[in-house]
Formats: C-alpha cells, sequence, structure tokens
C-alpha cells in the first residue's frame, strides 16, 4: 500500500484538464449523503455505498433518499451502490459515514480492496467496549493507509439545502487535508484544515453528550442564563477531558469544537438533541431512539465518556449526571444541581492555577 501523491489527488487550480476526483461515502444516512451530495457538486464523480440493494436503486432512480433526506432532491450525478467492491476499488478518497458500533466490521470488508485510497472519518462517536475512536480504528484495521477525520458543525439538512457552512479535515497528512479541501470546499461549503486529529475527533464525540442534556432542558422550558451556562461548562469539560487525552485545548475554539457544540446543542435538527428533548418529555430511551429512527451517537458516547472519565479522574459533572438521570432513574434536575456544584471553579480552563 502506498502514500498518497500530490499529482494523483490535488490539482493545481489552472489544470482544468485534470480528472475529476473519485469519491465515495459508505454510508446512506443523512450526514453521509449530504457529504456525497457536496462532492458532486464540487465536480467529483461520487459514489455512495448502502447496505440495501432496493435503496440504492431507488436513490438512482428518483435522486432522493427517501428514508433519510425524503425532502431534498440529490444531484444527478451521485451514483448509488451496495456493491462493497465496486465502491471502494479504484477510488481516490473513502469517506466512512457508518455508525461507531459497525465502522471497525466496514474497513475489515473493505481491506482487501484498499489500495492507496485516503480514508476519511465522518463518524462522531466512540467504539462501545474498546473506547476508539474512528481514526484509530482506521489505523489499527488499515495500518498503512493515510488517514484523516471530517467535523464541525455539519447539520446534513441544511448542507443539502445549499446554506452556508464550514468544517474541518484533520490529517497528519498535508495530501490528506489538500485532497478532501479539493473534494469538498466551494464557495458554500468551506473546508479548514488541522493537525489535531484527536481533538478534532474528541470535540466531534464529546459534543453529542451536551445536545443530549440540552435537548432535555429545552424539553423543561429552561431560560437562555440556564441554557448558556449548560454550552459553557460544556466547552470546559470537553477540553478538560480532552487535553487529559493529548488534545491540543486551542483546537476547542474553533469550528470542531465551540462551533459543533453551539450548533449540535441548539438545533432541533440534530439527533442527540431530539433523543434528549424526547427524554426530557418522559419517554423512556428506547421509545426515543425508536420514534428518532436513526444512531444517536451521544447516547453510547455518555456511557464511554463517564466510564473512562472516572478512569482518569477528570471532574465530569454533566456526563455524569446524565448518565444517572439516563441509566439510573434519577431526576432530571440532577444535571441542573451539578452544575451547581464545586462552584469555585475557574471560568476559563488552564487560566487559573487548577482547582
Amino acid at each position: 500500500m502506498s502514500e498518497l501523491k500530490f499529482s494523483d489527488l490535488v490539482a493545481p487550480a489552472s489544470a482544468s484538464n485534470q480528472p475529476a476526483l473519485r469519491v465515495t461515502v459508505l454510508g446512506g444516512g443523512s450526514f453521509g449523503t449530504a457529504m456525497a451530495n457536496t462532492a458532486v457538486r464540487n465536480g467529483c464523480d461520487t459514489m455512495i455505498w448502502i447496505r440495501d440493494e432496493e435503496a440504492a436503486a431507488d436513490i438512482n432512480k428518483s435522486h432522493i433518499n427517501k428514508r433519510y433526506l425524503p425532502d431534498f432532491q440529490l444531484e444527478s450525478g451521485l451514483r448509488a451502490t451496495s456493491d462493497l467492491e465496486e465502491a471502494v476499488c479504484n477510488r481516490d478518497i473513502i469517506f466512512v459515514a457508518i455508525p461507531s458500533h459497525s465502522f471497525r466490521s466496514v474497513l475489515e470488508q473493505i481491506k482487501p480492496f484498499i489500495t492507496s485510497q485516503a480514508v476519511v472519518s465522518l463518524t462522531k462517536g466512540i467504539e462501545a467496549k474498546t473506547f476508539s475512536f474512528m481514526s484509530g480504528i482506521i489505523s489499527e484495521v488499515l495500518p498503512e493507509v493515510p488517514y484523516g477525520v471530517l467535523s464541525g458543525p455539519n447539520l446534513a439538512k441544511e448542507i443539502v439545502a445549499g446554506q452556508p457552512a464550514g468544517t474541518v479535515i484533520a490529517s497528519k497528512s498535508e495530501l490528506v487535508r489538500l485532497a478532501v479541501q479539493q473534494a469538498l470546499h466551494s464557495a458554500l461549503f468551506r473546508v479548514f484544515a488541522s493537525d489535531d486529529v484527536h481533538g478534532v475527533e474528541l470535540g466531534g464525540a464529546l459534543k453529542n453528550i451536551y445536545a443530549v442534556a440540552m435537548g432535555m432542558a429545552a424539553a423543561y422550558g429552561v431560560g437562555e442564563n440556564t441554557k448558556s451556562m449548560i454550552l459553557t461548562r460544556a466547552l470546559a469539560e470537553m477540553s478538560r477531558f480532552a487535553v487529559e487525552l493529548g488534545a491540543n485545548p486551542l483546537t476547542f475554539l474553533g469550528l470542531s469544537g465551540v462551533g459543533d457544540l453551539f450548533a449540535t446543542c441548539s438545533s432541533p435538527l440534530s439527533r442527540n438533541y431530539q433523543v434528549g428533548f424526547a427524554l426530557g418529555l418522559g419517554k423512556t430511551l428506547e421509545q426515543a431512539t425508536k420514534e428518532l429512527g436513526q444512531t444517536a451517537e451521544g447516547i453510547n458516547t455518555i456511557v464511554q465518556v463517564k466510564a473512562r472519565s472516572e478512569e482518569l479522574a477528570v471532574y465530569m459533572p454533566i456526563t455524569c449526571a446524565l448518565y444517572d438521570v439516563i441509566f439510573q432513574g434519577a431526576p432530571p434536575l440532577s444535571i441542573a444541581l451539578s452544575l451547581m456544584k464545586n462552584g469555585h471553579r475557574s471560568d476559563v480552563e488552564f487560566v487559573l492555577p487548577h482547582q
């Protein structure tokens, strides 16, 4: 398996005869579909892999993802397939938009077809039991592959509708960063770069926890003061945990940190917000996830992060209170009370001496 060649992936702006990048998105959920549609709009030869053969055929016929984005017409140039070998072979960039619980198994399935493709995770989650992030799974299963992660305030419906948005591609490889920017960057979708893979990935995974909390708070009709306190203390909690795992705290001031946190915690379009709102209305976790009909990564992330934060002795009151409410039957008010304890902490993390 060889490293990507700059000439193979990244065309100079003046090279009008350069062949289009060949992009595949694995996973036909809302965000995977949005990124595939964006790549088509940007001139890429784009394919999306969907497990269900009938669903793939229907997208090719109607140009609508009827399950996840039924109200949007997709670009006619987007091709769907249920054949994994066809989707992966002879492509330049493989975006993986598979839920965290299936991420590893799909990578193992594509391993025989990988040659020099770059693999980029679109999944904002943590693998259950192993506490592995998607970049770690890529490096384990496909150790010679250049890889990256994409994360930011990216609500799928807004992106497909053509509303301006921004995201971050994080990779240690400059070639991967440039290739992804070439594939997705446009006047309406800005792709910024970072080399802090772990920080960008942590921001994308951790913010799902607080979207559940904000959805629950919204169901209880809390005021703007309370929402603002939850958001800022969530950012402190995220950065505290991430730095313990080796991330750069400054990463959390960008799109993949505070940007994604604000978008996911403020919008009813967020799946994790919707689950939290349903829980706040008194529905069970099973009812809330069944009604959603999609994966809400925040629920699994709460379980994983609570366990890991206790191992590392990282103070994470919101996460721990959420766990108690969802899994131990604690009253939702305990989330608010958790924020009012230990009030002598520093307002901004890493500014004052540790307290």
